[in-house]
């Protein structure tokens, strides 16, 4: 019973972080299927049929996976053996999916949203499908496991062609890219991935447990999955949506009240009109009053005021400019002079 209540608390404070901001950011946008992204699948797409037909008539990539591999490249260079024995768990999917589950569970918390993660199981589902799927109908063996020089291993029980360490290094970095707030994370992250999943695809090749063509198929298929993606988010929208209404529901079960939607509402300001300064609110004048605090009260002599037009000039101290008695005061017309002849 304690058990059940921590694990109940817990969540309650997941849920409750998450209905502080129930939209996802402004800043943050979701990839389109944008028509350059199209030809990118269609392009990648093309490259994955043409490996695996290359593979299958036993053509000059064929060849090429042998020559490597009699190559023996882990022989060539054994100094760099052990690195590489540790730096090729980068394809991994156990302990990858785990890392990377961590950081975009954090930018979850942070952002108020399901939506990395659920972004990034569906592109491991995605993952598990289609390269499982190929693994298995192609049944290729891999280099140590081969029966007849030159010939393409096909049909015969293995599960090496695609490479699966190269599709999920491609997909499980590749997801940080796609899952970037700015242009410019995007295309950092986007090199960085690309760079680790290649350095994974050719360490297989220089262990020895991968041909050549396994490695090149796997970042066509793992290059699909991210090209893919844009499809799925309505689906992944949609089961954002139903986890929290599941959530809803589980707490009216439990007799807990259901947070409201936040809707942020602007601020309402009321127009008045100019009236006396009695009328006006005490801090509205109280940043005048401070700014002329400096300046002494002004005393107005009594009597009734003369307009500016009424006041006799005056001229100042030590001007050589006699008064002039001709002018007249501003605002009256200049009489009219009679003409003479002459």
């Amino acid at each position: 019973m304690r058990t059940e209540r921590n694990v109940t608390r817990r969540l309650d404070r997941v849920f409750a972080r998450l209905d502080r901001e129930p939209e996802r950011p402004a800043h943050i946008d979701v990839p389109r299927m944008s028509r350059h992204r199209v030809v990118l699948f269609t392009a990648t797409l093309a490259f994955y049929l043409a490996i695996v037909w290359a593979v299958v008539i036993s053509s000059w990539l064929v060849r090429l996976d042998w020559q490597v591999m009699f190559f023996r490249p882990y022989q060539q260079w054994p100094q760099i053996h052990a690195f590489l024995d540790y730096y090729v768990v980068l394809g991994q999917r156990g302990p990858t999916a785990v890392m990377v589950a961590a950081w975009l569970g954090w930018r979850s918390w942070r952002q108020h949203t399901l939506r990395p993660l659920l972004t990034l199981a569906t592109s491991l589902l995605l993952l598990n499908i289609t390269v499982g799927a190929a693994k298995l109908g192609m049944g290729r063996l891999g280099p140590h496991y081969a029966t007849v020089i030159g010939s393409n291993e096909m049909g015969l029980g293995g599960d090496i062609f695609p490479s699966g360490h190269t599709a999920n290094a491609v997909v499980t970095w590749g997801i940080l890219a796609y899952l970037a707030s700015t242009p410019r994370a995007r295309r950092w992250l986007s090199a960085l991935s690309a760079i680790t999943s290649l350095g994974v695809g050719l360490t297989t090749v220089y262990l020895g447990t991968h041909w050549l063509s396994d490695v090149l198929l796997g970042w066509a298929a793992g290059l699909l999955i991210l090209l893919a993606l844009p499809w799925f988010e309505p689906l992944i929208a949609k089961a954002e949506a139903g986890l929290f209404d599941l959530r809803d529901r589980w707490r009216a079960r439990r007799g807990r009240p259901v947070p409201e939607p936040v809707v942020p509402v602007a601020p309402v300001v009321l127009l008045k009109p100019f009236g006396s300064p009695a009328e006006e609110p005490a801090a509205a004048r109280e940043p005048v009053a401070s700014t002329r605090a400096s300046r002494g009260p002004i005393h107005l002599a009594p009597g009734p005021h003369t307009a500016r037009s009424e006041r006799s000039p005056v001229t100042p101290v030590g001007s050589r400019r006699p008064p002039h008695a001709d002018r007249l005061p501003r605002g009256t017309s200049q009489p009219a002079r009679p003409l003479t002849g002459g």
